[in-house]
């Protein structure tokens, strides 16, 4: 979970629970200064990221040696979810990404994040990792992925399931 704010960022004085728009929020306790600390989620983009039948599973530095993921990040100032999508894939694995669909919005609570899915094919190449975001990389037959529980992992199972495939989920 990502920490609260204690303080406002405007002015410095501490924050205080408020009850704004039927749930507690947290605001400044100065009168005078009015800031509310919405606490919205964050949008990520994820791409399942297709070739031949594969997908191209990642490792982010500091993740346990048996995690792999979606390929995402970050929707930027600016930028469309496609083109966060595009971007996201060349930057982490090197390869352009032509979209094939939008998936859809998976609430990802346990990090206050919006997750937008969307499939993506890639062309043939060598798979070249954004060596500052990533450790590994797997590129796993699709008739053998099986989605995790949280995080892009159930957007992971829905596209499976539209594949005719009924995997089995991991447990975490």
């Amino acid at each position: 979970m990502p920490p609260e704010f204690r303080f406002c960022p405007q002015c410095g004085s501490p924050l205080a629970p408020v009850q704004l728009a039927g749930r507690e929020r947290q605001s400044c306790s100065t009168d005078s200064c009015r800031y509310v600390h919405w606490n919205n989620p964050t949008p990520v983009i994820a791409a399942i990221a297709e070739r031949n039948d594969h997908v191209i599973l990642v490792r982010s530095h500091g993740w346990p040696e048996h995690w792999f993921g979606l390929v995402s990040g970050f929707l930027e100032q600016g930028e469309s979810p496609e083109d966060a999508v595009r971007r996201e894939t060349e930057e982490e694995i090197g390869l352009p990404a032509r979209i094939e669909r939008f998936l859809g919005p998976y609430p990802f609570f346990q990090m206050n994040q919006l997750l937008l899915v969307y499939h993506v094919r890639i062309p043939d190449g060598p798979v070249v990792l954004d060596q500052s975001e990533l450790a590994a990389y797997r590129e796993v037959p699709v008739h053998k992925l099986r989605p995790w529980p949280q995080g892009t992992g159930p957007a992971l199972g829905d596209w499976l399931r539209s594949r005719g495939f009924n995997p089995e989920p991991l447990v975490s």
